[in-house]
């Protein structure tokens, strides 16, 4: 449930939790598949927010000018698809899966980058988890 909060634009800290389990002593491979699946299911969401969140650019409380949208576009199209490479990085993440959605990126190719990121990520915690923690873990 943390794993997926954080993916979306609300805050989290999801890596703080998965090395808290790790040092509990919880299975690695299971740890990392559910955060990994948690983090990618949020950013899904993210993805199908912005999908339909285009149909609301005229409100006044629409969060993004219309200019602020065609700089976004004009930078997705430039750095493309594989810009969800970077869905797991802070700040700039959450961002990136709303525009994958409002540029309408099929499904697949989402789910996909997106899953290769966050599992990335993942690993990367745990490795480090293991390395630096182990002996505060005893």
């Amino acid at each position: 449930m943390v794993s997926l909060v954080s993916a979306t634009l609300l805050p989290g800290g999801s890596e703080v939790w998965l090395a808290r389990l790790w040092c509990r002593g919880e299975h690695v491979l299971m740890l990392w598949a559910v955060a990994t699946f948690g983090n990618t299911l949020g950013s899904l969401i993210n993805v199908t927010l912005g999908r339909y969140a285009r149909r609301f650019q005229d409100r006044r409380w629409f969060p993004a000018s219309r200019e602020g949208l065609v700089r976004a576009e004009r930078w997705y199209r430039r750095f493309g698809e594989w810009s969800l490479l970077a869905s797991w990085a802070p700040i700039v993440g959450d961002p990136l899966t709303v525009l994958a959605g409002v540029l309408r990126l099929p499904w697949w190719r989402a789910l996909l980058l997106i899953a290769l990121a966050k599992g990335s990520r993942y690993a990367v915690v745990l490795l480090l988890a293991q390395a630096w923690l182990a002996p505060l873990c005893q």
